[in-house]
């Protein structure tokens, strides 16, 4: 590799973004955040301005947080977890463009409003339930393979990946995107949390829900925890019709 690669970044704000380059110093093991923070120490770009530092979003800096989502060469991605060597090896080009997410409101540089994710889980319930008495001893006994289905769609982190490559999800739409289906699929599955099951798919069958749905599978693609994100909404699916035919024949019943 060279001793030195380009950060090429879509920054700015609201209705005013533009291109900007930055030389970078290699170093092994480097990734997209210690490189921006090279950047964000001597903020000069390649024309030798000095100009205002990047700003981004980071946490955990290990794929846990899901706040550093970006676009790396086109790619929805985790900047933490993003090395440096094999995206330029991959590339077979020294300069890596990062640009901000374009499916969430736009806040500054490559800093984006992800708001619209959590007014989803918000929206389908996402959590359990409790009635206030938390000793009641051990709970009931989930198998190993539900165990490990729930354990997949917990660690989503809600980093946007997944509605960034949907092409269901624009302006244009209503779609929650697929994210809070699979935490649907996540805690109808839990033995305390599908007691509210009815609730969540009904959820699911509002304007913006699983209908939506074109079935492009990009999402899964992309996940950087590799949910099964396909299957999730598939399941949802079925619990969804599962959902519609018995509120049908209820309604049904209460007319007669």
């Amino acid at each position: 590799m060279d001793e030195t690669f380009i950060l090429k970044v879509y920054r700015g704000n609201p209705g005013k973004q533009y291109w900007e380059e930055f030389e970078v110093k290699w170093v092994p093991a480097a990734n997209v955040i210690s490189s921006l923070m090279e950047v964000q120490k001597n903020p000069v770009n390649t024309k030798g301005e000095l100009v205002e530092p990047v700003v981004w979003e980071d946490g955990c800096l290990e794929e846990v947080c899901g706040s550093c989502s970006m676009l790396i060469n086109g790619k929805p991605r985790q900047a933490c977890t993003a090395l440096i060597e094999p995206i330029i090896k991959e590339s077979k080009n020294s300069t890596i463009t990062l640009a901000p997410f374009t499916k969430f409101p736009l806040v500054r540089d490559l800093i984006v409003d992800r708001d619209s994710m959590f007014e989803n889980l918000k929206k389908v319930r996402a959590w359990i339930e409790t009635d206030g008495a938390f000793d009641r001893g051990a709970g009931p006994k989930i198998s190993q393979r539900k165990q490990e289905v729930m354990y997949l769609l917990s660690t989503c982190m809600t980093c946007g990946c997944c509605s960034e490559s949907c092409p269901q999800v624009n302006e244009k739409s209503d779609f929650m995107g697929p994210a809070p289906i699979s935490q649907v699929r996540l805690f109808n599955t839990h033995p305390t949390g599908k007691m509210e099951k009815h609730l969540r798919n009904r959820a699911l069958m509002e304007k913006g829900g699983i209908t939506d749905c074109g079935n492009a599978q990009n999402c899964v693609r992309v996940c950087p925890k590799n949910i099964p994100l396909t299957d999730a909404i598939g399941a949802a699916g079925w619990d969804v019709n599962a959902q519609w035919i018995s509120d049908f024949f209820s309604l049904s019943e209460r007319d007669d």
